[in-house]
C-alpha cells in the first residue's frame, strides 16, 4: 500500500455537462506521461487544500470558475517512476466556455466512450467507476 504522504498528490476533475458527457484533456508531449488523456487537474502547491487546487487547476487549464463540486474517488497508484495519490471530485456547475488553456486538446465524451482513450493507469479506477454508473 502507497503511503499518502510520499505520493505526490494531485487533484483530478470528473466535470459533467447536461448530455451526461465527462469532459477529458490529452497531456501535452513532454509531460510525464505526455499524449495520454487525463481528467483535468494537476499537483497541490505547498499550503492548498484539494478544493483550492481544483480551482486553480481547472481556471489555469481549462479556463471555467468552478462552483459546486465536492470529492468523488481516491487513488492510490504506484509508476515504476513516482507513487500518485489521485483525488478525484465530481464538478457539477462551473462558469465559463472549457477549453484548452494551454493548447493542450479537450474533449467531451460519454462514460462508455472513455475505454476509447488511452489514459494513465491511475485513471482506470476513475473510468470503471464511471461507467458502471451508467
Amino acid at each position: 500500500m502507497l503511503d499518502r504522504n510520499s505520493a505526490l498528490h494531485v487533484v483530478a476533475a470528473v466535470i459533467t455537462n447536461k448530455n451526461s458527457e465527462v469532459l477529458i484533456a490529452r497531456r501535452l508531449p513532454g509531460s510525464h506521461q505526455g499524449g495520454l488523456w487525463e481528467f483535468p487537474g494537476g499537483k497541490l502547491e505547498p499550503g492548498e487544500t484539494p478544493a483550492q487546487a481544483l480551482y486553480r487547476e481547472l481556471l489555469e487549464e481549462l479556463g471555467i470558475r468552478i462552483s459546486i463540486f465536492s470529492p468523488l474517488l481516491a487513488v492510490h497508484h504506484q509508476y515504476p517512476d513516482k507513487a500518485v495519490f489521485l483525488d478525484v471530485w465530481r464538478v457539477r456547475e462551473w462558469q465559463g466556455q472549457a477549453r484548452g488553456m494551454e493548447q493542450q486538446p479537450v474533449c467531451w465524451v460519454t462514460p462508455t466512450q472513455l475505454s476509447d482513450y488511452d489514459f494513465p493507469e491511475a485513471n482506470w479506477p476513475v473510468i470503471r467507476a464511471l461507467q458502471a454508473h451508467i
